[in-house]
């Protein structure tokens, strides 16, 4: 059987392994953009901070360990084609130029993401940048270590502007960060949490501007020198472009079937709308946990898990990708802060008619001296009062609760399950009643004062 898997990262890591120990007589050839294979973008912020010192570091294997397992690699090979009939895909050296066409007995596709490029005059300048992938991250490292770059200008306050953001005032520049929406990381978190973590980053020196439009980049001598909105202009070094991602799938409209925003379709054994083609990762959708939906959600924990199940499936359907509700967290300066499933932003879009419920407290008892507070949220569904969504938020690292939440979103438990859930209690690691049977117990009180 040959096995042709395209992309590196996240998901194309986990089919290379799965296919290796599933099948270890399938020839496999693995293609590659980029000059490396397997690179760990999550640890981008790291190593622009100097935490990891060596970006060969952020690699999952290299081209010679995949060889030396049997995988044939091609680096700097784009794969810009697939004729289902035939069972080809359209290959170009990137080095060479030269094209070729490479026949396959199952295909699995993970072709990830590409930034977004905002359409707007002088977004070819010099000075530019994105953050995605180890060209992106080692062109970045260099201009935070670089004494003429002063001020620097972030567009977008997702996760990726966020971390440019930090890494880049934690290295002494005069940071401003645009975004169109009202408030920073306006997807991820409600208002509750985004208004402490707006403060956090005012704290730290950072200029925060939302509810702006970027309207051009203006240059001197072929570099940025200026971002302009419709309400401001913004002196700029460096402009970093993080206004989300878009699947690496115009290339495979004509071939498989595609969502209206191009993420390619899979069903539940990671098959695409084509016999014997598999995808995984940032360029597919995945069934959403809360309403069994499925959504776009570019998250690395996705991409593994789908990738695995995509291996697991190439002879016969025998793997399902069990539902997920996009749990994540993240770190800004002193705050920790974590979410999964429905939040109030994204309630109406999600088909559930939720409530929710929101507070805070100490971690610890109070008589404990080295205490913090600690931020919850809970969306429930009226009626069935099973949870569907959390966040949480503090200066002590409490995200690991948030994997709690996300399997009682996929178990379905409801808030008076939680409220009462068996955690363990000593003082110098929560109160009596865990934060999770507290925020918990907070919605039952809510539903019962509500009849």
């Amino acid at each position: 059987m040959k096995v042709i898997i395209v992309g590196t990262s996240h998901g194309g890591f986990e089919a290379v392994k799965t296919v290796l120990e599933t099948y270890p007589e399938a020839e496999i050839k693995l293609f590659e953009q980029g000059a490396t294979v397997s690179f760990l973008s999550c640890g981008i912020e790291l190593y622009l901070e100097g935490v990891v010192k060596d970006i060969n570091q952020l690699h999952y294997a290299t081209k010679e360990s995949y060889e030396g397992k049997g995988v044939d690699v091609y680096v700097r090979h784009d794969v810009n084609g697939l004729d289902t009939k035939n069972k080809t895909v359209h290959v170009t050296d990137l080095d060479s130029g030269k094209s070729f066409f490479e026949t396959y007995d199952k295909l699995i596709l993970t072709p990830g993401a590409k930034p977004v490029d905002l359409p707007i005059k002088g977004n070819d300048l010099e000075n530019l940048f994105f953050l995605r992938g180890r060209d992106w991250a080692a062109k970045t490292k260099a201009k935070i270590d670089d004494k003429e770059v002063k001020n620097v200008v972030v567009i977008g306050s997702g996760y990726i502007g966020i971390e440019v953001v930090e890494a880049f005032t934690k290295a002494g520049k005069s940071v401003t960060v645009i975004d169109v929406f009202d408030r920073v990381l306006n997807t991820y978190l409600d208002k509750e949490f985004t208004d402490i973590l707006q403060t956090e980053l005012e704290k730290n020196g950072v200029t925060v501007k939302t509810n702006e439009t970027v309207t051009e980049l203006v240059g001197q001598a072929g570099k940025v020198v200026k971002v302009v909105t419709d309400k401001g202009e913004y002196p700029a070094d460096l402009v970093v472009e993080a206004a989300g991602v878009r699947p690496n799938t115009a290339w495979l409209k004509e071939a498989l079937k595609l969502s209206p925003k191009g993420d390619i379709l899979v069903d539940e054994y990671q098959q695409t709308s084509a016999p014997d083609v598999f995808a995984a990762g940032d360029a597919c959708v995945v069934k959403y946990s809360p309403n069994d939906a499925h959504q776009y959600i570019a998250l690395a924990t996705n991409a593994r898990r789908q990738g695995v199940v995509a291996a697991k499936n190439l002879l016969k359907a025998a793997v399902k990708f069990q539902a997920v509700s996009g749990t994540s967290g993240l770190r800004l300066f002193d705050y920790y802060f974590a979410t999964s499933g429905v939040k109030d932003v994204s309630a109406k879009n999600s088909g559930i008619k939720t409530d929710s419920v929101f507070i805070s407290e100490l971690y610890r008892p109070a008589f404990m001296e080295e205490n913090e507070k600690v931020y919850l949220k809970l969306n429930y569904e009226v009626g069935s009062n099973r949870i569907v969504g959390g966040q949480l938020l503090s200066k002590h690292d409490i995200t690991p609760a948030i994997n709690t939440i996300s399997l009682a979103i996929l178990k379905k438990v409801t808030i008076q399950e939680l409220a009462f859930a068996d955690f363990f209690f000593q003082p110098e690691f929560d109160q009596q009643w865990n934060y999770l049977n507290s925020v918990a117990k907070a919605a039952v009180k809510q539903v019962e004062e509500s009849k």
